[in-house]
């Protein structure tokens, strides 16, 4: 464990020195980036072929195309692809093969014009080499990773997710966001004013952007207050922390669904849209598209699953001796759901819908405290572990680091 904190130690003083010696700028919504060394050769010399021997031709898997095809239309015959199917078995699923996939293909330059190498990309990373030299053999290829760190900010006019594709940002990192703060802050609640600062690493192989990487640290500010998230990993279990040192991590999740918006309120007396009539409406209703999923945002059990009354499809989850919460006008239950079941947090136990008495697809979210509805978004939850006392002088360190970096650039 200490020789591990160690690492960390030093990871994060080298990161503050490579930027600190960068000449940075400090307009808002710049970019800082962090790269690692990678190889700069060709792609091809990754395939340790000496290439100036062979004439190269990039191919790409066409319509009624099969792996025996392209290694006959390549002179790859006989017993020779006989050999070559059978060693597929463990290196390539043929029947997973698809149009578009790309090969190489190296025949010699001599008059021959024999097919000695053939590599195939299975994805962006990784490559099959085949050598039909003497015998038969193949090769997993993987190129090497860089990680770029980045320090990026915006600010919320309509959407989360519009702001970041404002700033030229991948919108998936909103999805990683309304995951760390799933427990803490409701993203159909944000306003417009509302901003972040996050640390954020993206990935790269031979230049091209593979996705995300992990989220280092982040500063959001919603309604005034500042929430921040730290990545740190204690007990061999990867967390987000707040400054203190406290887990973002509750017992119940803030809302059962990643995006949508409130359509309907906690309310004793709202007219009712189908009804046309007033009555009490004892939760939330999440306005979403039919097919978006539904989960459990705790721990718990089904106590019922199936279609009742005005409610249409509902499942219905007791967390404990005091907890239970309903998911209402559901269009389908997760699959092979049934009463009795356990079931996790954030596992998906259905689908938005419009069953029941509903005027258009929406969930309807309703949470019980000992058998009496409460307002879902006035439901406080308990902290999961904090940060224990061992590790609280390296995780000190870590917020003082990122801090210095986010705080500096912003």
């Amino acid at each position: 464990m200490f020789r591990s904190h160690i690492k960390i130690l030093f990871a994060l003083f080298t990161f503050i020195i490579l930027l600190t010696s960068c000449n940075l700028n400090r307009e808002k919504y710049s970019e800082v980036i962090l790269k690692d060394s990678l190889d700069d050769a060709g792609i091809l010399k990754k395939f340790n072929i000496q290439t100036r021997h062979y004439e190269v031709i990039e191919e790409q898997l066409k319509t009624g195309d099969s792996f025996s095809k392209i290694l006959t239309d390549n002179g790859i015959v006989g017993l020779q692809l006989e050999k070559a199917i059978l060693a597929c078995d463990t290196f390539l699923d043929l029947n997973k093969l698809k149009v578009g996939d790309e090969y190489f293909v190296f025949k010699r330059k001599d008059s021959t014009h024999i097919c000695d190498y053939m590599v195939y990309r299975r994805s962006a990373r990784t490559y099959i080499k085949f050598d039909f030299r003497d015998s038969i053999q193949m090769q997993w290829i993987q190129l090497p990773e860089r990680i770029d760190t980045l320090v990026r900010a915006g600010r919320i006019e309509s959407s989360l997710w519009n702001a970041m594709s404002d700033k030229k940002m991948d919108p998936r990192l909103a999805i990683e966001l309304a995951d760390i703060y799933s427990w803490t802050i409701d993203f159909y609640e944000l306003q417009k004013g509302d901003s972040f600062i996050v640390m954020y690493e993206k990935r790269y192989i031979e230049d091209a952007y593979v996705g995300l990487g992990k989220v280092l640290s982040c500063h959001f500010i919603h309604s005034g207050k500042n929430y921040t998230a730290y990545r740190y990993t204690q007990d061999e279990s990867t967390q987000y922390f707040d400054a203190e040192g406290n887990s973002l991590r509750r017992a119940f999740l803030k809302a059962p669904l990643k995006y949508g918006r409130i359509s309907s309120h906690f309310s004793n007396s709202r007219l009712h849209p189908v009804l046309k009539i007033r009555r009490p409406h004892h939760g939330v209703d999440y306005a979403a598209p039919t097919g978006t999923p539904v989960h459990s945002i705790g721990d718990g059990r089904i106590s019922s699953i199936g279609r009742k009354g005005g409610y249409g499809k509902r499942v219905e989850i007791k967390h404990n001796g005091t907890y239970t919460t309903g998911y209402a006008h559901l269009s389908n239950f997760a699959k092979g759901l049934k009463q009795g079941d356990r079931v996790s947090q954030g596992q998906l136990i259905g689908y938005v819908g419009s069953t029941g008495l509903s005027s258009g697809p929406h969930l309807d979210f309703r949470v019980y405290k000992n058998g009496t509805p409460i307002d879902p978004l006035k439901m406080e939850s308990p902290a999961a572990t904090p940060i224990n006392a061992q590790n609280k002088a390296t995780f000190s360190t870590l917020v003082n680091t990122y801090n210095q970096i986010l705080l500096a650039k912003y």
